[in-house]
C-alpha cells in the first residue's frame, strides 16, 4: 500500500502531465478539423471537375455538360460558404486552444497561415466571378475563371498541410535556452515532408469529392434516371476518383519511407509491433491487451516488406521506445488499417469497373454496382477521417514531434472549453442540416426544370411584342 505522501505526489504528477483543459481541447479540435476537412476536399478537387465539365460543354457544344458545370458551381458556392465558417473557426481555435504552441512558434508558422488566408480570399473572388459570368462573358474566357479557383484551392490546402507536416517533422528554427531563434518560415513551406504529405492529402481529396459526386448520380440512376445528364454527371467525377484511388497506395507508400527514423513509435503503432521481430509480419486487425497482441491475423514477412522495403528487416517495436512516448496504440493501429483497407477496396473496385468496361460490359446497368458506387463516397470520407486520426493520434504525446508535448501547448481554462465544445457541436449540426436542406432544395428545383431561384428584388422585364 502506498504511503499518503506518495499518493499525493503521484496525483500532482498526473495533474501536471495532463492539464484539465487537454481533453476538451482535443475533442474540440477533432470536431472542427474532422468536419472542415471534408469541405476542404471539395475546395481542392471540385474546381478541376467543374473546369473539365465546362470544357466538355464548350468543345462538344453539349448543353448537358454546360448545365452540369453551372449547377456544380452553385453547389460549390454553398459548400464554400459553409467551409468559410468552419475554416475561420479553426483559425481562432489554433490560438485559443493551443496558446503554448502559437505563442512559442507563431513566428515560424505565420507565413503559411498568411498565404492560406490570401488563397482563401482569391478563391472566393474567382468563384463569384465564375458564377456571375454565365451568359455575360465569352465562353472561352469564362471557363478560364475556374483555373484560379483550382489553383488557390490547392495553394490554401498546401499551406495548411505545410503546418501539419512541420508538426510531424519540425524545421526552420533553432531553440536556444528555450527561445526560438533563427526563424526560417520558408523552410516550413518547402519542407520535403510537406510535398509528400500534401500529395497524399491532394489525392485523397479527389477520391472523396469524386466518389461522393459520382454517388449522387448513382442514386439517381438507381431511381430510374438513366439519362445523359446522370451518366455524364457520374462519369466525369468517377474518372477523377479512379485515377486518385489507383494512385493513392503508391503515394501513401512513399509517404511512409523513413517513418522508422522520423517517428518510430507511430510506425510501431501502425504495424501493432509490440516487440521487434525479424522478419516482421503484417498484422490484420488485432488490438494490444496488457502488452500482448490479440485477435490479429498475421501474414509472415509482409510487414517488413511493406513498411521497411525489405523481406527481413524488422519493424522497430514499441519495446524499443520509452513508454511515456507511446501513442494510443490501438486507436492508431485500427485507424490506419481502416484507411488502408477502404483505400484498397476502392482501388480494386475502380480497376474492376474499367476492366469490365474495356471488355464491353457497362456496369452502370448493374444495380449492384450502382449501390456500391452510392456507398463509395461515405467510404472515402471514413478513409480520410481515419487517415487523419492515424496521423494525429500517432504523433502523440507530441504536438510538435520531439520538441513540444501536447500538454505543454494547451490553455488552462477547461470549464470554458467544455462550453465551447457544446456550442460548436450545436452550430456544426445546424450547418450540416442547413447544407443538406439547401442542396436537396436545389436538386428538387433542377429536376422540376427551374434553373434559378426567382428574386423578389429583380427589375421587371418588359414583355417584348413581335
Amino acid at each position: 500500500m502506498l504511503a499518503p505522501d506518495v499518493v499525493t505526489a503521484l496525483t500532482h504528477l498526473a495533474a501536471e502531465a495532463e492539464p484539465a483543459g487537454l481533453l476538451p481541447a482535443r475533442q474540440q479540435m477533432a470536431l472542427s478539423l474532422g468536419w472542415h476537412i471534408v469541405l476542404a476536399c471539395f475546395g481542392v478537387a471540385f474546381p478541376a471537375m467543374i473546369f473539365t465539365m465546362h470544357l466538355i460543354g464548350i468543345r462538344r457544344k453539349d448543353p448537358v455538360a454546360l448545365e452540369l458545370a453551372k449547377r456544380w458551381a452553385k453547389v460549390s458556392a454553398v459548400l464554400f460558404a459553409i467551409g468559410a465558417v468552419s475554416g475561420t473557426v479553426l483559425s481562432f481555435e489554433m490560438g485559443l486552444l493551443w496558446p503554448g504552441l502559437m505563442g512559442t512558434y507563431g513566428d515560424v508558422l505565420g507565413l503559411p497561415f498568411a498565404f492560406e488566408g490570401l488563397a482563401f480570399f482569391l478563391e472566393a473572388i474567382f468563384l463569384g466571378i465564375y458564377l456571375y459570368g454565365w451568359g455575360r462573358m465569352p465562353p472561352k474566357r469564362h471557363v478560364l475563371m475556374v483555373l484560379p479557383m483550382a489553383i488557390t484551392g490547392v495553394v490554401g490546402a498546401y499551406c495548411v498541410l505545410a503546418v501539419n507536416a512541420w508538426m510531424n517533422a519540425p524545421t526552420g528554427f533553432r531553440l536556444v535556452d528555450g527561445e526560438v531563434t533563427d526563424v526560417q518560415p520558408w523552410a516550413v513551406l518547402f519542407n520535403l515532408q510537406t510535398f509528400v504529405q500534401f500529395a497524399h492529402m491532394w489525392v485523397g481529396a479527389y477520391m472523396l469529392a469524386g466518389f461522393t459526386i459520382a454517388g449522387v448520380y448513382a442514386v439517381g440512376m438507381l431511381r430510374g434516371r438513366r439519362d445523359a445528364h446522370h451518366r455524364l454527371g457520374f462519369m466525369v467525377p468517377f474518372v477523377f476518383a479512379s485515377i486518385a484511388a489507383v494512385s493513392q497506395p503508391f503515394v501513401g507508400h512513399v509517404l511512409g519511407f523513413g517513418l522508422d527514423e522520423r517517428q518510430p513509435a507511430k510506425l510501431a503503432a501502425f504495424e501493432l509491433a509490440e516487440t521487434t521481430e525479424s522478419p516482421s509480419p503484417l498484422r490484420l486487425g488485432g488490438i494490444l491487451v496488457d502488452g500482448e497482441v490479440r485477435y490479429s491475423i498475421d501474414i509472415p514477412y509482409l510487414g517488413s516488406l511493406i513498411a521497411m522495403n525489405s523481406p527481413d528487416e524488422p519493424v522497430p517495436g514499441l519495446d524499443t521506445i520509452p513508454e511515456e512516448d507511446h501513442p494510443p496504440v490501438n486507436l492508431t493501429h485500427l485507424a490506419f488499417q481502416t484507411m488502408v483497407g477502404i483505400g484498397t477496396l476502392l482501388a480494386a473496385a475502380v480497376v474492376w469497373f474499367w476492366f469490365q468496361r474495356r471488355r464491353g460490359r457497362d456496369l452502370l446497368e448493374r444495380r449492384w454496382f450502382l449501390r456500391f458506387a452510392a456507398t463509395a463516397g461515405p467510404l472515402a470520407v471514413i478513409a480520410l477521417e481515419a487517415g487523419w486520426v492515424a496521423t494525429e493520434v500517432g504523433r502523440q504525446p507530441w504536438i510538435v514531434y520531439g520538441v513540444m508535448r501536447t500538454p505543454e501547448a494547451v490553455g488552462d481554462y477547461s470549464a470554458s472549453l467544455w462550453w465551447l465544445l457544446g456550442i460548436s457541436t450545436v452550430v456544426y449540426t445546424a450547418m450540416t442540416v442547413g447544407a443538406v436542406v439547401v442542396l436537396r432544395s436545389m436538386a428538387r428545383r433542377w429536376r422540376a426544370g427551374d434553373a434559378d431561384l426567382p428574386s423578389p428584388y429583380a427589375p421587371e422585364v418588359p414583355e417584348v411584342r413581335a
